[in-house]
């Protein structure tokens, strides 16, 4: 109905012109309208992310896997089910207590991929109660994330403390399975007699 309004409109004031050219010329004389109207919008719209993220995402640091079955590594494995983001983080800890080597995969937005590079780099050359105080905000200050995208430097936080965890399980499991003598097979518990 609108169309038609100014179609009529155009016919009008264009008088000399047959009404078969009349609606081409509207036709064309819209488009940079619209063109404008929606590089407006896209324009207003449009989230830029940071120098930061850019480098992270495009240069990821620390991307791979560690054999999540050895006894010094620790795996984290934590989503995010907003937003659909995945991050699986892995730190490799020396008998010192500092972790010498991480490791990530994200599958994820430019911002999750940056919080994940950027929190390898962070933590490596640690200890483990340094990298389990790493928050999120720090994070997040230093990739300079919108707060709609600080869920994504909390997953980096929480695949950290999660990484942690996992190393600290198996650390104990080994600890205590050295620690005990192993039973003896086949022989009866001995009896201290008077």
């Amino acid at each position: 109905m609108m169309r038609n309004a100014l179609l009529r409109s155009t016919a009008t004031a264009s008088a000399a012109v047959a009404s078969s050219s009349a609606r081409p010329a509207m036709r064309f004389a819209s488009r940079p309208i619209i063109a404008n109207a929606q590089s407006t919008i896209q324009r207003g719209q449009r989230r830029m992310y940071h120098e930061k993220v850019i480098d992270h995402y495009e240069n990821p640091r620390n991307v791979g896997n560690l054999p999540k079955g050895d006894q010094d590594v620790g795996t984290g494995l934590v989503g995010a089910p907003a937003c659909g983001d995945v991050m699986k983080l892995q730190i490799r800890v020396g008998e010192d207590g500092v972790i010498s080597e991480v490791k990530f995969k994200t599958f994820g937005c430019g911002s999750a991929i940056a919080s994940s590079s950027y929190m390898t780099e962070r933590v490596k050359g640690m200890t483990l109660e340094q990298a389990g105080a790493v928050k999120n905000t720090e994070i997040a200050k230093e990739l300079c994330l919108p707060p709609v995208k600080l869920h994504c430097s909390l997953l980096a936080e929480d695949a950290i403390k999660s990484a942690i965890k996992d190393y600290q399980t198996k650390r104990a499991k080994r600890v205590s399975s050295t620690s005990s003598p192993p039973p003896s097979l086949g022989s009866s518990p001995q009896v201290a007699t008077a």
